[in-house]
């Protein structure tokens, strides 16, 4: 019989690495042991996901790029003419007084973060930029975007996008659907993950590029598996090819060969362990996460080695010019994500927050996501992934059709555009509306989970039957795909 107590002050081995943890690598290990059948058992005739989709898919990865701060659609894809014909006027003295205030959709659905409703911002503000119709679809999108206007018709605009949140806990609400007041729910990304896994398990299945949302907005719950288990979270990615994973690697000093003797010694040790707790599933999955990490430490790093790129590659994602390097690395290492078959990228880029000087900021801002995106698409496109790589571009609102501080736009949930490019959807079409100032969506209406079923959609899940027991979910967190948009639909 064996004596399993241990001297004071001492623990097993075995409850001395599950206290420790795994890091990064329990991340992925439980979507592996998932769909290996080992971690899960059927309750109530449930099972989780199989990593097979529930219809034909168009897609096989996503790479979302959100700009955090809250985007002007005005100096984007949803110029308003009529703002500059009316500058300077107040909206009651405009002819759009009942459009706004009068409208049914006017302060319906918005819960104020701050407790009081925003301020109207009743002084029309002209159009901060130019705008042209674009491509031969001849959409209008504002001078601005001269790289993104030449690759319009790629492209499936969606300008009646709507949120319930005017403050930057939107961010939060436009990953996961719910109103941070109703707390904290699992991300589109996370979903992805849930319902499919990942295409190569030397590789993390849903990474994290770019500053996240802060704690005031959502924080990392922008990309949190939440009641799904935390091997559903996003993994962040540095571009570092020396440290891509943090905390991911046993450190600098530590070989490859030394690395690959530790972890034969922890098998050696797991194996013996494995002699005495022949059915220990934790133990057998902790024997596949060091394995899992080493492969992960090998595979990682060579992903941001962006010195295997031509300099003709380098300068399409604008690698070679400090205003776009950020943006276009990180843009280039989601197209050679996708390329291993990483199935969600999510890119942040932060400081699109205008109330005052708009036109400098967004100027600025837009100048360092232009060349970038506009060079991804094009780069997917002559590789021939742009068919099987859905782009989604996003924000978490627009910016009101009335100044604040004289030049500057406050932040606007009524109405506002997103994006989206390949993985079958229609290029070179708008959908949807806003009115003549671009105040309310009025034509096809879409809260945020309609992007998120969207995407799910074209992924071959069916949001419906993404759900666990114990955690019911409201028809609005579903949302429902927007097939306008669809190619083939």
């Amino acid at each position: 019989m064996h004596n399993h107590s241990f001297p004071c002050g001492h623990v097993s081995r075995r409850t001395f690495l599950s206290d420790c943890g795994m890091g990064f690598t329990g991340l992925a290990l439980g979507a592996m042991l998932a769909r290996d059948g080992r971690a899960a058992e059927p309750r109530d005739g449930w099972l989780p996901p199989d990593g097979r989709p529930h219809l034909a898919p168009r897609a096989r990865s996503v790479i979302w790029y959100f700009m955090m701060g809250g985007m002007s659609h005005l100096e984007s894809f949803d110029p308003k003419p009529e703002l500059n014909k009316h500058a300077g006027k107040t909206i009651e003295e405009s002819p759009f007084k009942s459009t706004v205030v009068d409208s049914p959709f006017y302060r319906k659905n918005v819960r104020d973060f701050a407790g009081v409703p925003r301020k109207l911002m009743g002084t029309i503000f002209p159009l901060q930029s130019g705008y042209r119709k674009c491509g031969q679809s001849g959409i209008e999108v504002s001078d601005w975007w001269q790289h993104m206007g030449n690759r319009i018709d790629d492209i499936a605009v969606v300008r009646s996008m709507w949120t319930t949140d005017n403050d930057h806990a939107a961010q939060l609400q436009f990953h996961t659907g719910r109103h941070i007041f109703d707390g904290f729910f699992p991300s589109i990304g996370s979903w992805v993950h849930y319902g499919l896994g990942s295409l190569n398990d030397n590789l993390p299945q849903f990474v994290i590029m770019g500053p996240p949302p802060g704690d005031c907005c959502g924080g990392v719950g922008a990309h949190d598996g939440s009641y799904l288990g935390p091997e559903h979270s996003g993994v962040t990615l540095a571009l570092d090819p020396a440290n891509p994973l943090p905390f991911g690697t046993p450190g600098s000093q530590v070989s490859v060969q030394e690395r690959r003797h530790q972890l034969d010694l922890l098998r050696d040790l797991n194996a013996l362990a494995g002699v005495e707790y022949p059915d220990d599933p934790a133990l057998r999955a902790r024997i596949k996460s060091y394995q899992l990490a080493f492969r992960m430490q090998l595979s990682v790093p060579e992903v941001v080695r962006f010195s295997d790129e031509t300099q003709a590659t380098q300068e399409l994602y604008g690698l070679n010019d400090p205003a776009t390097q950020s943006v276009g690395r990180m843009s280039l290492a989601a197209r050679r994500l996708v390329e291993r078959g990483v199935r969600f990228i999510q890119i942040y880029d932060d400081g699109w927050d205008s109330h005052a000087k708009l036109k400098e900021s967004h100027a600025k801002r837009i100048n360092g996501v232009d060349k970038p995106i506009a060079g991804l698409l094009t780069d997917l496109a002559q590789r021939g992934l742009l068919d099987e790589t859905l782009v989604v571009f996003a924000t978490e609102f627009g910016r009101t059709p009335g100044a604040e501080q004289s030049d500057g736009r406050d932040h606007h949930p009524y109405g506002f555009s997103v994006w989206l490019a390949g993985g079958g959807i229609k290029g070179g079409v708008v959908h949807g509306a806003t009115d003549e100032i671009g105040f309310h969506a009025v034509e096809h209406r879409h809260y945020v989970t309609d992007l998120h079923a969207t995407v799910l959609h074209q992924l071959g899940l069916d949001s419906h039957k993404l759900e666990i027991p114990g955690h019911k979910r409201l028809e609005l967190d579903f949302g429902s795909p927007i097939r306008e948009i669809m190619a083939g639909a």
